[in-house]
């Protein structure tokens, strides 16, 4: 083709050695000249200009094209490449064929399909019309492939655990339930990967981790779908530590391989991956966000008091861990544009986290906190079953006494840890969050092909 390109100059005819190629796709635009047409067809690569003329593919031909080809049909064509006068690269057409019809006219001809809705639920119709879609999931397909070359290249094995599984748990969720007809029992999906991919630590799997679909059975919003793509990561003889230094190295080894820089553009802000991030314990991001000290109000009825005397508005929550969680949302995480490690978490919001060494309220856990997004969550992983056993205990009364968000007690997780697990880091992100931040999309249903919408009957 390059040949044949040398050998094509402007206006001209190509020469009898240019060689005949075939090309296929969608027809995207028609202009007719008479007995002469230029037109452009596409495929997944991109777009080139085709000219037809009636002395070349015959009168009848001719006919059939103006007849019975529309915007939208698929076409193959076969013919000689040339420039025209403007410089374009174009097939002149010696034979074509009618690949597909379109019986369906193409949306709003082709300067882009804009209702918000019906982009999402017909996302075919929003692939065709937008290029900036398409991109969009083009990045999200390299991200996924950059992590897994990251991982790989690192010793992390790449695993499968169950979707469906009999006790849900590894997140604070309200689940998905369903109902298994031959085994007549009821099963979850899957709020997180997160105990059966330690349990292949218990097994000897050192370092492991798993791509998949999660569920959760909450709101729908701009940052939280029902429906999601999470990565976990465990590595035995490791902490929370080491998992922020995997995390700000994987982050920005994707955006260097995928995006060509280090920096990505997020709304009005740019962002840059470049480690070592920022790293604040929640003690010190509240006191400098709300100016109250929580390792001062030790308890939910003092932190209470301190928020009512500074007059703060915020939502009253069930126990300290909680109260704390929500003054940090409140008055922290909007202004946490650049990469943040917020480091050291309630216990009584953590139950699978490892405690802090004397210091028995407080957790090894961080949070991912990029562009105001809430992007991942990691800790020095529990692997103590005595603990580990009196933490599910104190989950299950908040369960019982109506926390739907609240951990259920796993006998066979804790039958797992009295086996013994090494000491261990875990990481979980979304892949949807993060899609969001690197192709500058402000709504998570932007990122997925088919997001969860509620049924038209329903409005």
């Amino acid at each position: 083709m390059a040949k044949a390109l040398q050998k094509a100059g402007e206006g001209e005819t190509p020469s009898a050695e240019a060689p005949l190629l075939s090309v296929a796709g969608r027809l995207v635009s028609v202009r007719v000249m008479g007995k002469a047409t230029f037109a452009h067809i596409r495929d997944g690569t991109g777009q080139i200009q085709i000219y037809l003329r009636q002395d070349e593919v015959g009168e009848a031909g001719y006919r059939q094209w103006l007849a019975y080809y529309d915007l939208g049909d698929f076409v193959g064509v076969q013919g000689s490449l040339f420039r025209t006068r403007t410089g374009e690269v174009t097939l002149r057409v010696s034979s074509l064929v009618m690949l597909a019809k379109a019986l369906r006219p193409l949306p709003e001809k082709w300067h882009g399909l804009t209702d918000v809705e019906l982009r999402y639920r017909q996302r075919y119709l929003d692939l065709i019309s937008n290029a900036e879609v398409r991109n969009t999931f083009v990045i999200r397909s390299r991200l996924v492939s950059a992590i897994r070359r990251f991982l790989d290249e690192r010793g992390f094995l790449e695993v499968e655990t169950p979707v469906l599984q009999p006790i849900y748990g590894g997140a604070a969720a309200r689940p998905f339930v369903t109902h298994h007809n031959e085994l007549d029992s009821d099963l979850y999906l899957r709020i997180s990967d997160e105990l059966y991919l330690k349990r292949l630590i218990i097994g000897g799997l050192d370092r492991v981790y798993e791509i998949g679909h999660d569920f959760r059975n909450e709101g729908v919003s701009t940052r939280h779908h029902p429906e999601f793509t999470q990565i976990e990561v465990y590595q035995a003889y490791a902490d929370y530590n080491e998992m922020m230094r995997l995390t700000e190295e994987l982050w920005h080894s994707a955006a260097k391989q995928v995006l060509g820089t280090g920096q990505v553009t997020y709304q009005d802000h740019t962002i840059d991956l470049t480690p070592p991030w920022a790293r604040v314990t929640m003690r010190d991001a509240v006191l400098q966000g709300c100016g109250i000290d929580i390792a001062q109000e030790s308890d939910v009825a003092a932190l209470r008091q301190r928020i009512e005397e500074r007059g703060l508005k915020v939502e009253l929550k069930a126990n300290w861990g909680k109260q704390v969680e929500e003054l940090f949302e409140t008055f922290v995480q909007p202004g946490l544009i650049q990469p943040t490690f917020v480091m050291d978490y309630p216990l009584d919001i953590s139950p699978l986290a490892k405690k802090k060494p004397n210091e028995e309220k407080w957790v090894e856990r961080f949070e991912i906190f990029v562009a105001g997004l809430e992007c991942g969550n990691a800790f020095s992983e529990l692997n103590d079953p005595l603990d580990q056993r009196q933490r599910f205990e104190s989950q299950n009364a908040q369960l019982v006494d109506g926390d739907e968000e609240a951990h259920p007690m796993d006998e066979d997780w804790i039958r797992a840890l009295e086996h013994g697990m090494p000491p261990t880091g875990g990481l979980g992100f979304g892949i949807d969050r993060m899609t969001m931040l690197y192709t500058n999309n402000p709504s998570i249903r932007d990122v997925i092909l088919f997001p969860a919408l509620r049924s038209k009957a329903q409005r």
